[in-house]
């Protein structure tokens, strides 16, 4: 007597997915896309990204300081940017085959009219900015010769004392930058020690 021949197994029901029912076969194992069945790799707690992230926006600038003319501590060149309403440190976008060094040094001249003594390297800021990545590597630097002339992107410049800058500048991140110039890890010959 011949075996009777199993039945055909019964895969899942279709799933539907915006609309349109996804290909015969198995259903995709658990962390699989079910529409193209390729591996996901979920982070615990966040939802999967929305495809690649975008490349980071890429500048750079400087905390420029000064000895004060009164001979006693620093002072600090803080920028207003009118499109924005704020005061903060001189910085910019690379140019395409620009270093970041290269590139802080010609957004201080470009944003204050002063050429600067790149000092050491100051921490690097990382924000949004209209939903895509910034990051700003920064260095305290010491102004040289120049003279500031407004424009259109910078129409203001001034020359604080560390108290009086921390208090002028906008933004939170702006302030740690000072800190750290303050710190004396970043500048030549320690002059930023000031604790005004």
């Amino acid at each position: 007597m011949t075996a009777p021949e199993p039945e055909p197994a019964q895969g899942p029901e279709p799933v539907l997915v915006q609309g349109q029912e996804s290909p015969p076969g198995p259903a995709p194992a658990q962390g699989q896309d079910p529409v193209s069945g390729r591996d996901q790799d979920p982070v615990p707690g966040q939802a999967p990204a929305q495809g690649p992230e975008p490349e980071p926006v890429l500048a750079a600038g400087c905390v420029l300081w000064r000895p004060s003319p009164t001979g006693h501590g620093i002072e600090v060149a803080l920028v207003h940017r009118p499109k924005w309403d704020d005061w903060s440190h001189p910085k910019g976008k690379r140019k395409r085959g620009e270093t970041a060094e290269a590139c802080a040094l010609r957004e201080v001249l470009e944003e204050t009219g002063h050429h600067c003594e790149l000092g050491g390297g100051l921490p690097t800021v990382r924000y949004v900015v209209a939903g895509r990545p910034k990051e700003v590597a920064y260095w305290a630097a010491r102004a040289l010769d120049g003279a500031f002339v407004p424009g259109r992107e910078v129409d203001r410049l001034c020359w604080l004392v560390p108290a009086a800058a921390r208090t002028r500048l906008t933004h939170p991140r702006d302030r740690e930058l000072l800190d750290a110039l303050l710190a004396g890890t970043a500048a030549p010959g320690g002059q930023p020690h000031d604790a005004s």
